[in-house]
């Protein structure tokens, strides 16, 4: 039984930390009043993606299903290509990969939030429909508050214009003892079996994440629990927070409310300070107000990912249309400033995936989600074919800066997987050290993408098997730091252990190559890298796709098959 017809609407973050981050991506909302309504004179196609979510120009930073339509909310500026000017930007779909544009939904119009609508989510509630909460800002002191806003009219099918009452807006502010200027993203609200509606909102204490709860009888009238829903020491401002059911067995989603001994929770925080995201899974106590992490993973910065690449402030939502949960993050760029205005446009949406706990109950696993598959056109297959050391195949008759690639990988033994160093801990400084062109035992093996045919450029995703002394270490990787000759952009090698059991000696992948990002899903999804790359040579026509092997233990290419993938239909207001 439903209590709430759950939806989020995912709206990537805004914070107000202003330095360079640590892994060398500038922070997002890092503030450069000179550009910010710099506006395109002309708009590049180079590396426009054909069928992830962007608008036609400018800077993006989200989703819900109601009466039949997917609407995607997400953080835009209007005037430029870099962060400010912030507006929600609205755009619907039938199918979560075509989008018509509307107007923008919400912008800064009232005084709780004067100063910049940042992100929020949404719920449907029984009698009232969809409510949006989100974070104003009151004051250039970046006091953050949080605030709700309607639809002008429930009959309208694609939810044209949204108000923002004045009568309890804003619903909650922060106390003494909060951190005004860190108090932020609202979730989606749920239903408990009490009656009371809840919802987190993100913040920090000094260096200690947390995520407050905040519940309601009435959806107008918000109090705030005396303690956070859960806090981590040493993580910082825990941002987009999103808290959900999945069912111990199966892959069907869950309303958000959904309680009980057949589930699980997860709870997941966008860290300010690394601009990664992590979760837990763990036991939810509704009448505590407490959520317990389970002890399988760890609950921090080197805990599970959703994806190990270029994906922050993602949301997840309730689509009951097929009932399915959907996580949509957002891809930032690896370009610098200069270059995203000289371009036009900066930031993409990945494609939004279905997400479900692994039958281990240890991890998530996700897909993207099935109407991505009506934009395969051309197929061709590989089957069968045997990779030696140094060998490497093209993949030739489709389009490979626009493409869909699964593979499945196969090894006759595992004696000649290199021993591994327990100090090797973080995976992707493993990637780094253990590149595609470094010879190995069982690996390196995989796909080249996005190829020049000279190979001064490619980006790499690969696997590599390594021997630990009670079991075997597989690790993924998405390496782009050959992926273009552009000297000024953040090019690191991305990496991912995946946890899987190699009794059949085989591993698969699937990457979808899009001109400036490579999305893949190794192992049916356990572990997923997304990386943004701007080559120079491997562009359009001028791109190549292989397969490889760098490893002394031969490869089976057991069984490929590649398709050139139409362009979706997104078009602008």
């Amino acid at each position: 039984m439903f209590l709430s017809n759950d939806v989020t609407i995912f709206v990537a973050f805004i914070s107000i930390n202003l330095l360079l981050i640590n892994n060398g991506v500038e922070a997002f909302h890092e503030i450069h009043p000179h550009l910010q309504s710099v506006s395109a004179l002309s708009v590049s196609e180079l590396h426009r993606t054909g069928y992830h979510f962007q608008p036609p120009r400018n800077w993006i930073n989200g989703p819900m299903y109601y009466n039949g339509y997917y609407h995607l909310f997400y953080q835009y500026n209007p005037k430029g290509s870099v962060w400010g000017n912030i507006v929600w930007a609205h755009s619907v779909s039938k199918d979560l990969i075509n989008w018509d544009a509307l107007e923008p939904a919400i912008y800064p119009s009232k005084p709780f939030d004067k100063y910049g609508c940042w992100s929020g989510s949404a719920t449907i509630v029984p009698d009232k429909g969809p409510i949006i909460l989100y974070t104003g800002i009151i004051d250039d002191k970046m006091t953050q508050v949080q605030c709700y806003a309607i639809p002008e009219d429930l009959n309208d099918p694609f939810l044209t214009k949204w108000v923002k009452p004045d009568e309890h807006n804003p619903i909650a502010i922060a106390e003494k003892g909060v951190n005004a200027s860190a108090f932020r993203d609202p979730t989606t609200a749920w239903k408990d079996k009490n009656g009371h509606w809840k919802i987190l909102v993100g913040s920090k204490r000094k260096h200690r994440g947390m995520a407050y709860l905040f519940r309601s009888r009435d959806f107008k009238k918000w109090v705030r629990s005396k303690h956070p829903i859960h806090s981590a020491a040493k993580t910082g401002m825990w941002e987009c927070p999103d808290f959900y059911p999945v069912l111990l067995k199966g892959k069907e989603g869950l309303d958000t409310s959904i309680e009980g001994d057949h589930v699980k929770h997860v709870l997941k925080n966008s860290l300010d300070l690394t601009r990664y995201e992590y979760y837990t899974l763990g036991k939810y106590y509704s009448d505590e107000d407490k959520y317990v992490p389970s002890n399988t993973s760890e609950d921090g910065w080197g805990g599970l990912r959703y994806d190990y690449g270029n994906f922050y402030a993602s949301k997840s939502f309730f689509d009951q249309s097929k009932n399915r949960r959907i996580l949509w993050g957002w891809a930032n760029e690896s370009d610098p400033q200069k270059d995203d205005v000289k371009k036009g446009w900066a930031g993409i949406q990945a494609i939004p995936r279905v997400v479900w706990l692994d039958s281990n109950e240890k991890q998530l696993v996700q897909w993207p989600v099935e109407e991505l598959n009506q934009l395969r056109d051309k197929e061709v297959s590989l089957n069968n074919k045997k990779l030696e050391k140094g060998e490497f195949v093209e993949v030739a008759g489709i389009t490979a800066a626009q493409a869909d690639v699964e593979v499945t990988f196969s090894f006759s033994s595992l004696e000649k997987a290199e021993e591994y160093d327990p100090k090797w801990v973080n995976a992707q400084d493993l990637c780094a050290l253990k590149g595609s062109k470094v010879e190995g035992g069982l690996g390196p093996f995989g796909l080249l993408t996005l190829a020049s045919e000279n190979f001064a450029e490619f980006t790499p995703v690969f696997f590599r098997v390594f021997k630990a002394p009670n079991k075997h270490v597989v690790l993924l990787c998405s390496d782009a730091s050959s992926s273009s000759l552009k000297s000024e952009m953040y090019k690191p090698s991305f990496g991912g252990f995946v946890d899987v059991d190699l009794a059949t000696n085989k591993l698969s992948l699937r990457s979808l190559i899009d001109h400036s990002v490579v999305e893949t899903f190794g192992e049916g999804g356990k572990t997923n890298i997304l990386s943004r790359v701007y080559p120079e040579l491997a562009v359009t026509h001028q791109a190549h796709l292989y397969v490889f092997n760098n490893g002394t233990e031969p490869v089976t290419v057991e069984k490929l098959t590649a398709w050139s993938m139409k362009s979706a239909n997104i078009k602008s207001s």
